[in-house]
């Protein structure tokens, strides 16, 4: 019974309240309404083309993504790297792409420090992030802040059952770097760091922060994410039927049928351009554009080129190299905001 009720309660709007939060669908309305005070509490779901200006590809591109560029490891198919059987038998191919992509060789992007800005503006309530590179731990949020949802780097077990031996970010990162398929030292089966495979369970706080932080949410921001892997997926729909949505994105994406996403248990989908679309905005472009576009409105786009700035000048004095990121995340190229009708009209999408 409490299924049907919810389904028709979140598919047909019975029994629950569709208010209408935004005074226009564009990133104007959606800024408007984070400066008032109804807008108090924002969470971020976050993928991989919040990463791609830092030199690190996503994985969905047809050509530019990681998928599209592992024919050198002589896969059966590409996921099969990040696929947990095909792992504890021919780990190789897994380390050899993890030397190339090892999290501390790249610096955060604009995105990952609007994310840190909202912390320090009080707005933040909790990021979720399908991302494995660690930048939003580097950008300065804290564990706290974070939901990893495909894990992390910065522990690992060995993949032995019995022994679970775990081993740190340094001792990972010395096996790798020189080329050794990182063996336990108790039972010499190979060690993984925690990131979460296919066919692996996602980490218990996925789950319990899920429970508790998307009845409180304010606001959604979701950046660079396909929203095609679940049930990252289907977080877009564990909000209030009220609640806005803003997707900053190459393209539209997670517009599925609502009475479908329902049955399959995986949430209502994005409406950004029927007539009865009334919370869903999509701003279509670079990630980091979109951000600084969402900064100016705010009146924060200072406050987040200085931070920038100021962090990778951090960055680069402590690694000693002196050279900014490769890619243009660089506050110089900031975009002046979309006019009315441009791109701040609803649209967005894949990583």
């Amino acid at each position: 019974m409490d299924f049907l009720r919810n389904l028709f309660s979140q598919t047909l709007g019975l029994g629950s309240k569709k208010e209408r939060l935004l005074d226009e669908l564009t990133l104007e309305g959606v800024a408007r309404y984070m400066q008032s005070e109804r807008c108090r509490k924002v969470i971020c779901l976050v993928g991989a083309g919040i990463s791609t200006s830092a030199g690190i590809p996503d994985f969905r591109s047809p050509t530019t993504g990681l998928y599209a560029n592992l024919e050198k490891y002589h896969l059966p198919y590409p996921e099969a790297i990040f696929e947990i059987g095909y792992f504890k038998k021919h780990p190789e191919p897994f380390f050899a792409l993890t030397k190339e992509l090892y999290p501390g060789q790249f610096k955060p992007t604009i995105c990952h420090y609007f994310i840190r800005l909202l912390k320090e503006k009080g707005q933040l309530l909790r990021c979720y992030t399908q991302n494995i590179d660690t930048l939003e731990r580097v950008a300065g949020l804290e564990p706290e802040d974070l939901v990893e949802a495909h894990g992390t780097f910065h522990t690992s077990h060995c993949v032995n059952a019995v022994c679970r031996q775990e081993y740190g970010l340094s001792w990972m990162k010395e096996k790798i770097f020189s080329e050794e398929i990182p063996k336990c030292e108790k039972c010499q089966s190979v060690v993984k760091p925690d990131i979460i495979f296919f066919g692996e369970n996602l980490p218990a706080r996925f789950f319990s922060c899920m429970q508790s932080d998307f009845i409180k949410a304010d606001l959604l921001i979701i950046m660079g994410t396909s929203l095609q892997v679940q049930p990252f997926a289907s977080l877009i729909g564990k909000a209030s039927l009220s609640t806005p949505r803003l997707l900053i994105n190459k393209e539209k994406t997670g517009q599925t049928d609502p009475f479908l996403g329902m049955m399959m248990g995986l949430g209502g989908g994005m409406d950004f351009d029927s007539k009865k679309a009334y919370r869903d905005v999509a701003w279509l472009g670079d990630c980091d554009q979109g951000c600084l576009a969402l900064a100016d409105l705010l009146g924060w786009k200072k406050d987040l080129e200085d931070l920038v700035r100021r962090e990778h000048a951090s960055i680069d004095a402590q690694s000693g190299s002196g050279t900014p990121n490769p890619n243009p995340t660089s506050p110089r190229k900031s975009p002046l905001p979309a006019k009315d009708g441009d791109k701040t009209t609803g649209k967005e999408g894949p990583q």
